[in-house]
């Protein structure tokens, strides 16, 4: 791992964040959701607490399931930047070879927009991955959209590989090479890996490897509104388009995937908003408290480590700097020295 291109660490209370309050976090995250693999929160630009459930280590990369799909929306902001596709494209115009004899309506008013916010206009996602020998891109265009695209929400991880294919299709690169100059390298991302379907185009909608720094470095370039190290990667446009409501998803208010979806991200309640996977992979960006928290685990109960954050984090955050507390800061930190996925 190259230091220096990691984040700079400070004591918590350096930044206003109570060091007493991520204990307790931590220690009831432990009790509570099983199980956590890493943690780490990062406050005004500095990481002011991390930990790893052992075995998992910090050098080790995390499958990141559908978090990989921020990660995705942002190379296609890229791409619009660089004027080589827009939100109104149609999507069937970038596969004329698998289009369906004859096209249906709302197949053709599909645009890539409706695959960044999940209203493609599909009754079901497409089960691309079990069709044997058939492109992913064609089963994903043979499937019924029986609603007008951009009316109906529905979570389909196959729209997000099609905008890896389109970014394919338009550079004449894999999605992780087209990425690499543009957002990994400029991060001190190290070579990530990220699966391929069959036909090596990059999954798009799962598939991405990463440390748990990496995520936390994707998080603070997003809360800087794209700008790393004094330099552009990324159009603050873009990341206010992809970060804000763009499709309703429910109404309760009590849960964090009811609160509306943007492009590839998920508004949180408090402000927040994140890019998540399966079984805890969470980039929570808090713009009111600048701060990032970059979780990854293997547990069930998303909601439930969601909770644990706005329960016992967001009360961490003080608007000013905390009067130093090593002991309370040394006792964190030997809380998170012991963290183990092995249960006694």
């Amino acid at each position: 791992m190259s230091h220096k291109m990691s984040l700079p660490r400070s004591a918590p209370e350096a930044q206003g964040v109570c060091s007493f309050q991520v204990r307790l976090f931590v220690e009831e995250v432990d009790k509570r959701v099983r199980t956590l693999h890493s943690l780490m929160l990062v406050r005004h630009g500095h990481i002011v607490a991390e930990g790893w459930w052992k075995p998992q280590t910090p050098d080790t990369p995390h499958v990141l399931f559908s978090l990989s799909k921020s990660f995705t929306s942002t190379a296609i902001g890229i791409a619009i930047s660089e004027g080589r596709l827009t939100l109104h494209d149609s999507v069937l115009d970038y596969f004329p070879e698998y289009a369906p004899e004859n096209p249906a309506d709302n197949l053709k008013a599909m645009r890539i927009q409706d695959l960044l916010c999940m209203s493609t206009g599909n009754e079901s996602e497409p089960n691309a991955r079990s069709a044997e020998n058939i492109p992913w891109a064609k089963t994903f265009l043979a499937n019924p959209v029986p609603f007008k695209p951009g009316t109906h929400f529905l979570y389909n991880s196959v729209a997000t590989y099609m905008l890896s294919a389109i970014i394919q299709k338009v550079t004449g690169e894999k999605l992780v090479d087209y990425l690499t100059p543009r957002l990994f390298d400029p991060l001190g991302i190290d070579k990530p890996k990220w699966d391929e379907c069959p036909d090596g185009v990059n999954t798009g909608g799962w598939g991405l490897y990463l440390r748990t720094e990496d995520i936390a470095k994707f998080g603070q370039l997003y809360l800087r509104r794209g700008i790393w190290n004094g330099r552009e990667l990324v159009p603050a446009s873009w990341i206010h388009l992809a970060t804000s409501k763009q499709a309703s998803n429910g109404s309760n208010p009590l849960s964090d995937w009811d609160q509306g979806y943007g492009f590839q991200f998920w508004m949180c309640r408090n402000g927040a908003y994140r890019g998540d996977g399966m079984n805890g992979q969470f980039c929570i960006v808090l713009p009111e408290q600048d701060a990032v928290i970059a979780i990854t685990a293997d547990t069930p109960d998303m909601q439930g480590v969601l909770n644990l954050v706005w329960e016992y984090l967001l009360p961490a955050f003080a608007y000013c700097p905390l009067p130093e507390n090593g002991e309370a800061n040394d006792e964190m930190k030997s809380v998170l020295s012991r963290l183990t996925t092995e249960r006694k």
